[in-house]
């Protein structure tokens, strides 16, 4: 029952509650809520930004998946030191650090991650085969999306759907995405699941100036 309570105060977003609920219940920070994820990942998720400094007033143990989501850099840097292996394992959801990072547009992180030798092109485990550079160019993080490609990300990675970083790219109407990975070698006449290349992906959102780009 608390459990379900500490969901449902993380979802509404009440920080009061949740703080009264850990004075009482400690041990509840650390267990996995129904989404098979912890109560902290699942903040992130929710992007309720209040309640993860309320959980992280209560736990102590933030392992290298959470560190990557929320952005703590100095406990991502501990916690490679102490393990190297952690750069290419992956969460019980089936994200790595570097998944993780990218995700949730943690920059300092990623680039971090990077530099100790995490693999740019290493996908998710969990049957979607979720890329970092796919995940980067569907959020529109620019400066993550470089720092992945200069890190050795492969830009014609396809992933469940067979869409590519192009077709996100596309559906987006991201220029300066577009422009990165052509540059870098991306090819425009992958067909997606639906059969269609990245410039149907752009008319079909009204991008058609990308879509004629695409279509040179």
């Amino acid at each position: 029952m608390s459990l379900s309570l500490l969901e449902e105060y993380i979802e509404s977003g009440d920080a009061a509650a949740i703080d009264n609920l850990l004075h009482t219940n400690p041990t509840l920070g650390r267990q996995n809520t129904s989404h098979e994820i912890s109560p902290l990942l699942l903040a992130c998720y929710y992007n309720k930004q209040k309640i993860i400094k309320v959980l992280l007033n209560h736990i102590q143990d933030v392992d290298i998946y959470e560190a990557a989501a929320i952005g703590l850099e100095e406990r991502v840097q501990e916690l490679i030191e102490q393990n190297s292996s952690l750069l290419s394992s992956y969460s019980p959801h089936g994200f790595t650090a570097l998944g993780m990072a990218c995700h949730f547009g943690n920059e300092s992180v990623v680039r971090y991650l990077l530099l100790k030798g995490a693999d740019a092109n290493q996908a998710s485990n969990n049957g979607y085969s979720v890329n970092p550079l796919y995940t980067a160019i569907s959020s529109n993080y620019e400066a993550i999306a470089k720092l992945l490609v200069e890190g050795g990300a492969e830009v014609n990675v396809v992933q469940a759907g067979n869409q590519t970083p192009l077709h996100a790219a596309a559906e987006n109407g991201n220029i300066e995405m577009l422009i990165l990975l052509l540059e870098n070698g991306a090819s425009v006449d992958v067909k997606n699941d639906n059969g269609d290349r990245p410039s149907d992906v752009a008319a079909g959102r009204g991008h058609h100036e990308i879509a004629n780009i695409l279509q040179v």
